[in-house]
């Protein structure tokens, strides 16, 4: 008995899936665990993971297809068998209708499918083996754009040494100016802060249009119905950041007496930590728009912007009040990991009840997010900046501040109550040791 397996829903958002890669081909034997296909959806790029022995007998959508939820994808079922009706199948996946299925000749030496089950499951974890010969250049770790660009210039990904992380191949390792020099050492980076002139004037810029990936389009269509229909109204607080930067760096030098292999907390990590303890003092702000109520979230699911290759996502860190500082941190480091290699579940990003996008590391002073529904607020954190500053006792000395934007649904959200929020977060951030109560 054969199984067709069809396009599972992996977000709550998704409706359609679109195939990025097959790792398999018609009359490939499959085992149960081998991963059949790559899936981009609207938040992340998935694996497919197959759980019949058999031999694959057909496939139903090639490389590129969008195939709605629920629509076929492939069959897998034993040599020669009658291959079942699929006359449902997407428009959007006719394209692939001229993939043959394999005659029982080309697969006498295949098993029998040993079990037969129509379940589908996301692996969380890559299953990319570079050591076996095997392996065609389609399982090298790169991402769907840079796959899909090595294919047009006719690149051999195995030749290719990336970049991203764990040696990830991403767009930026196959620039003809990356590739021109393959073979020669890195240069030094300059001591200048500029380029020379000679250098800016052989710069180029090139015409060209390149399709819009499911991720950004989805970014698009989110981004323009939050400012659309929320009313967005901003509060920003200007703090002193020098009792942040001296926590930090306190805090880690402990960590590295208590370890030398402790891995470092961060800014970041610290304000995420802040925004739980500030949002139990403002519970308000935890909340969403339910049309006829509103819903006030009974734990605080933070979310944090991680900037990806092609777009930005949003992981969540689930009953942030609960942990302290060495657990919040690791378990933002595991997320930003998954985010970079677009391994995150779909419940790793959903759910958040407040969300904090932070530019600082990229010098930014001060800007304003865009809320993410269905949170009522994000905070927008800027970079910490040395400038003269009033002392208490009325003189002027250099100091550090850090700028605070706070975006508001003005449906969920009034401005005594943001500001409000601010002010306690503040109050923290200025404070740091007020975490450890």
């Amino acid at each position: 008995m054969s199984t067709i397996i069809e396009m599972p829903k992996l977000s709550d958002t998704m409706t359609v899936g679109t195939v990025v890669t097959w790792y398999k081909k018609v009359g490939d034997k499959v085992l149960n665990g081998d991963i059949l296909a790559e899936i981009e959806t609207d938040k992340a790029t998935m694996e497919l993971e197959n759980f019949d022995d058999g031999v694959l007998l057909q496939l139903l959508a090639a490389e590129g297809d969008e195939v709605e939820i629920g629509k076929p994808l492939a069959v897998v079922g034993e040599v020669g068998e009658e291959l079942p009706d699929v006359s449902d199948i997407s428009e959007t996946s006719q394209s692939s209708d001229n993939l043959s299925e394999p005659s029982p000749a080309e697969n006498d030496s295949s098993d029998p499918a040993s079990s037969i089950s129509s379940d589908l499951k996301i692996s969380a974890t890559p299953s990319i083996d570079l050591g076996n010969s095997d392996v065609d250049s389609a399982r090298i770790l790169a991402s769907p754009l840079a796959k899909k660009i090595a294919k047009e210039r006719g690149l051999d990904l195995s030749k290719i040494q990336g970049t991203g992380p764990r040696g990830r191949i991403i767009k930026k390792d196959l620039s003809e100016d990356v590739l021109s020099h393959d073979d020669t050492p890195d240069s030094p980076v300059p001591d200048a802060p500029f380029p020379s002139p000679a250098s800016v004037h052989s710069l180029k810029l090139k015409a060209k249009s390149i399709p819009v990936s499911k991720m950004r389009s989805v970014i698009a269509t989110r981004l323009l119905e939050s400012k659309a229909t929320i009313p967005h109204f901003y509060l920003h607080k200007e703090i002193h950041s020098e009792p942040l930067r001296l926590a930090r760096e306190s805090i880690n030098q402990r960590l590295v007496t208590l370890s030398p292999s402790s891995p470092k907390v961060s800014i970041n990590d610290l304000i995420l930590l802040s925004c739980a303890k500030a949002i139990l003092q403002v519970p308000e702000i935890n909340c969403s728009w339910a049309d006829k109520e509103i819903v006030f979230h009974g734990e605080v699911n933070l979310a944090f912007g991680v900037a990806v290759e092609d777009g930005l996502v949003t992981p969540v860190i689930r009953k942030a009040e609960h942990l302290d500082l060495c657990s919040l941190s690791a378990e933002a480091k595991l997320l930003i990991e998954k985010s970079r290699n677009r391994k995150l579940t779909p419940d790793e990003m959903s759910g958040s009840t407040f969300t904090v996008t932070n530019l600082g590391m990229f010098g930014i002073d001060f800007f304003s997010g865009i809320i993410n529904p269905p949170n009522a607020a994000i905070l927008a954190v800027g970079a910490s900046v040395i400038k003269p500053i009033v002392a208490k006792d009325g003189s002027v000395c250099a100091g550090e501040t850090m700028t605070l934007g706070l975006s508001c649904d003005h449906r969920l959200v009034d401005g005594a109550i943001g500001a409000r929020f601010l002010q306690v977060l503040g109050q923290i951030l200025e404070c740091p040791a007020s975490l450890l109560v």
